[in-house]
């Protein structure tokens, strides 16, 4: 237990609880490098977990830290707004699906050099394979991991390209040709092929039921087909901003909050990863917030407890009981977690966990503990120390950010939902031209966005309900006001003498043909 009460300004400190050290209360917290050894916190619900998480939160969005809060509840994200220092209001991502009419893009297909696509294939095989465990296959597998290989060696790909992958030969050709992996080019040339059709209806069928789950939710759909993010995660790390995930499962499902919890977290994995190219000395701490991280965890999370430190991505982990976790899983926890807070548990944790803390407590003693009360192995200096009883801080309401910081990241990140419908829709239907030409269409920029976003604004309601009407209005204004400086007194004059030759040799007139690229019969009917 420390032996001095800390001072709670101090910037390599984060404090979080005081405890009774010689009669008296002192208030302590763990060091910044002590961190990075990661932080396991159990209790029931309702017993603080989420207050000590909160007071820890709040200390780092002070320190002008960067960290990534993924909450599959939705409340501790909504209270975390209101901490927000005003100074930090522009480093707020806030990433809440449920805002279905300004989805934020989230494109996991996105990789950066060669080497990345096997980690994100694999990544992504890690979370699939987790949502679909009960009815996970070795085939289902082969043939998704090379749908997934395809397509990350095409720019532009998203994951909406597995369904149009497998059902669409066209589609197919353009994204074959332009695979460079002998291995993966082979499956697709040779032998997915030269698969009997009933024998291709079956491999396909098992990854279209289940990747179209998902992708049939516009809510998802409009996320994770956007071609380009909305937000770059290395760009996150390295400039210290503020990941705020609200993946209420009350408000967008269990399956979506797992679904994107899942990939967020691997996606972070991998950024991460991405550290070893910078000296450690530039490596600055990022934290990684995972409340209920059971929901979110998949094979390779092990690895990130027993490899993040060495890139300075410092995990706090949250959850209610270990029944939760599979063994393996379990295991890399308590072997490599430096610091280990229980509040009350139920009677089969209770055992488990005062395993962890023999002698000085027993299972009995974390069955009694009360409300913020907590028993504890504190890394200090990376040395765990004896377990020690103590009771978390409430942290102070500030107030006042909240919808300032929804405004501003909403217009940062945010599009328009019915653009990016319009450019799923258009993509999903377009058969003929080249793959270059339909990657061209999703990779518009963020500020050709905003415009088309201004001319929508601006049309009268009643015209906003379809988005393929909306675009085509949209489309057709900007082509007529480009097109009308074309209309020069030069092609007038040419048209009037087209007409007057004509009437002159008294022959039937000819149709006389608009200036190129302007259709005279183009209408839109309302």
């Amino acid at each position: 237990m420390p032996d001095q009460d800390v001072d709670i300004i101090n910037a390599d400190v984060t404090v979080f609880a005081e405890t009774n050290y010689r009669s008296q209360l002192k208030r302590f917290g763990i060091k910044e490098n002590d961190r990075c050894n990661h932080m396991y916190v159990i209790g029931k619900t309702g017993t603080g977990k989420s207050t000590l998480l909160e007071n820890l939160v709040i200390q780092d969005l002070k320190k002008n830290k960067g960290l990534a809060l993924i909450d599959p509840h939705g409340d501790m994200v909504e209270r975390i707004l209101n901490f927000v220092p005003s100074w930090r209001v522009n480093d707020v991502i806030y990433f809440n699906p449920a805002d279905v009419n300004y989805p934020i893009g989230f494109n996991v297909m996105e990789v950066k050099n060669e080497a990345e696509k096997h980690l994100v294939s694999s990544g992504l095989i890690s979370v699939f394979k987790k949502l679909w465990s009960d009815s996970w296959g070795p085939r289902l597998e082969y043939v998704l991991r090379n749908c997934i290989l395809a397509l990350l060696e095409n720019e532009g790909s998203t994951l909406l390209g597995i369904m149009k992958l497998l059902v669409d030969r066209d589609y197919r050709a353009r994204i074959v040709r332009h695979v460079r992996d002998p291995i993966v080019k082979n499956f697709w040339e040779e032998e997915f092929a030269k698969y009997p059709e009933r024998f291709q209806a079956q491999a396909i069928s098992p990854i279209q039921n289940k990747v179209g789950q998902f992708l049939s939710s516009s809510l998802i759909r409009n996320i994770l087909g956007q071609v380009k993010s909305s937000f770059d995660l290395s760009d996150i790390m390295k400039t210290n901003k503020i990941l705020l995930m609200n993946l209420s499962k009350g408000r967008i499902g269990e399956d979506a909050s797992a679904l994107l919890g899942a990939m967020m977290v691997t996606k972070l994995q991998l950024t991460a990863m991405e550290r070893i190219n910078m000296p450690e000395s530039e490596r600055e701490n990022f934290y990684l917030y995972v409340d209920e991280f059971q929901n979110f965890a998949t094979d390779s999370f092990a690895d990130i407890l027993s490899e993040a430190r060495k890139y300075k991505l410092c995990l706090i982990l949250a959850h209610q009981y270990l029944e939760q976790v599979e063994e393996k899983l379990r295991a890399a926890i308590f072997g490599n977690v430096g610091t280990l807070i229980t509040f009350r548990l139920g009677s089969l944790d209770a055992e488990i966990i005062a395993r962890e803390l023999y002698p000085t407590f027993s299972a009995q003693d974390i069955l009694k503990l009360d409300k913020y009360q907590i028993y504890l192995k504190l890394s200090i200096d990376g040395t765990i120390s004896e377990p020690f009883s103590a009771v978390t801080l409430q942290p102070s309401y500030e107030g006042g950010n909240q919808s300032v910081i929804k405004k501003v990241s909403r217009e940062r990140y945010s599009v328009l939902k019915t653009i990016i419908e319009d450019k799923i829709e258009r993509w999903s239907h377009n058969n003929t031209s080249t793959f270059e030409a339909v990657a061209r269409v999703g990779i518009k920029s963020r500020e050709a966005d905003r415009v088309q976003e201004a001319e929508y604004e601006e049309m009268p309601p009643s015209l906003r309900a379809a988005p393929a009407l909306t675009a085509a209005l949209i489309t057709r204004n900007r082509e007529t006001t480009q097109k009308k400086p074309q209309k020069s007194a030069e092609t007038l004059e040419k048209i009037t003498h087209a007409e007057k030759e004509a009437q002159k040799s008294k022959l039937p007139k000819k149709a006389v043909s608009a200036p190129v690229g302007v259709d005279p019969n183009q209408t839109i009917r309302l």
